[in-house]
Order: C-alpha cells, then sequence, then structure tokens
C-alpha cells in the first residue's frame, strides 16, 4: 500500500532536464572547436572513395548501419553536413538503400533532440508565456500532423528548430516521429537521387552545388504538399468559425 503521508517525488532538478540539451550542444560546438569539418567534404570524400565503396562492398549489411549511425548522430548534435551526408548515401548505396538510412537514421536524431528539448523545458516555458503563446500551443496541438507534415515538407526552418519547435509546443512523441518519417521522404529522395551520379562529378574535379539540389520546381512541388498537409487544419479552422455563434449563414 502506498503511503498517504510519504513526501511526494522530487521533480528533477533544472541542471538535470537541461543535461541532455546540453550534451547535444557541447557536441556541436566540440565539431567546430576541433575543426572536424575538414574530414567531411567532397575534396574528402573525392580522396577517399576507392576505400569507402570498397569498405561497402566488403560489409554489405555493416556499412549502411554504420553510416545509419553516423547520420542520428549527425542530426541529433545539429551538424550541417546533413546534406552532404544524403548526397554520399546515394553514391554509396544507391536509391533505395541510402534512401531508406538517410530517413531512419534522420528521424532519430530528430527524436533525440525532441526529447531533450522536451526533457529541458516540458511545460514550464509555455506556462510562463502568454495568452498569444498559449493559444499557439493549443493550435499546434490540435493540428500537430498537419502543421508537422508542413514543417518538414517544406524546408521554411532549420531542421533543428523544428525539432524544437515541436517539443515546446507539446507535440505527441508518436505524431513527430511519424510525421518527421513521411515529411523528409521527398526531400531525402531528391538528394540520394543526385547522390547516384556524384561520382561523374568528383572524377571532372567539380564541386556539386548543394544548394542548388532543390531547384525551384521542386521547391514549388514540396510547397503543394506543404498547403496539401495544411488542408485538414485550415477546413476545421473554416468549420469552426462558421458554426460560432454570429457567423453568417
Amino acid at each position: 500500500m502506498t503511503d498517504a503521508n510519504a513526501p511526494a517525488p522530487k521533480k528533477p532538478k533544472r541542471l538535470q532536464r537541461l543535461l541532455p540539451l546540453v550534451v547535444l550542444a557541447a557536441g556541436l560546438a566540440a565539431f567546430f572547436a576541433f575543426d572536424l569539418d575538414r574530414f567531411v567534404t567532397f575534396d574528402a570524400l573525392r580522396a577517399n572513395r576507392g576505400r569507402l565503396l570498397a569498405w561497402v562492398e566488403s560489409y554489405p549489411l555493416l556499412a549502411p548501419f554504420a553510416f545509419g549511425l553516423l547520420y542520428v548522430a549527425t542530426t541529433a548534435f545539429s551538424l550541417p553536413i546533413a546534406s552532404l551526408l544524403s548526397l554520399t548515401a546515394g553514391f554509396l548505396f544507391g536509391l533505395p538503400v541510402g534512401m531508406l538510412v538517410v530517413v531512419v537514421g534522420a528521424s532519430l536524431g530528430a527524436t533525440l533532440v525532441f526529447l531533450a528539448a522536451r526533457t529541458a523545458f516540458g511545460e514550464g516555458l509555455l506556462a510562463r508565456a502568454g495568452p498569444a503563446l498559449r493559444r499557439m500551443e493549443q493550435g499546434f496541438r490540435a493540428n500537430a500532423v498537419s502543421y508537422m507534415l508542413f514543417l518538414r515538407f517544406v524546408p521554411l526552418f532549420p531542421f533543428w528548430m523544428v525539432n524544437l519547435a515541436a517539443a515546446i509546443f507539446g507535440a505527441p512523441l508518436r505524431v513527430f516521429m511519424l510525421t518527421t518519417f513521411l515529411g523528409i521522404m521527398p526531400a531525402t529522395f531528391v538528394f540520394v537521387n543526385v547522390g547516384r551520379g556524384l561520382g561523374a562529378i568528383l572524377d571532372a574535379g567539380a564541386t556539386p552545388d548543394v544548394g542548388g539540389v532543390l531547384t525551384p520546381d521542386i521547391l514549388v512541388a514540396l510547397a503543394l504538399l506543404g498547403l496539401l498537409a495544411l488542408a485538414p487544419a485550415i477546413y476545421r479552422k473554416v468549420k469552426a468559425r462558421s458554426a460560432a455563434p454570429g457567423a453568417a449563414p
């Protein structure tokens, strides 16, 4: 039986709650402090492409698993090399395997950021926020699937920022994971597919234009997908307004 007079369990201290987020931030800082980005460049890929391809051929199961772990860490620490790794996945593994590795790795890494942010902030941040932010939270919770798919389909905000915002506004974990997995598929397909032709670009001594992978046509297509994802939320808002007292017939 539970002792009614027993003291309530203490809430984790603020430092303990912040620890996971601090660790992730420290990993990002260490990446730049130790100049680790010099190992993840197109020049480094060009110099080591033979070794990498031989490694993939020798270890067809271990190689994509290890690459996936690298992608999890890259996403969790919010390292600015995700686009290059997505192209490299297409170069090393081809479209089906490369896309699966990137989508799973990015989704798991994003979930780690989400959980760290939710542990750090919990309900405290919004509890101290004004009514406007509280209304935004309520709207986000009510339309979490639509909003999350929109944010994943349309690259308006940095990936890490969406992870933090979803945690702050209380998106359910299952919704976050599912919408992340589905929402990053279109852009991932584009990057991995372009990466399949990376060998020819490296042979020519050229450097791929990462910023040009998402062409205007592709961005328009992603925007349309985003608008389609928002359609249920828009419909619910319109229906609620029309059903409100005093609304015009």
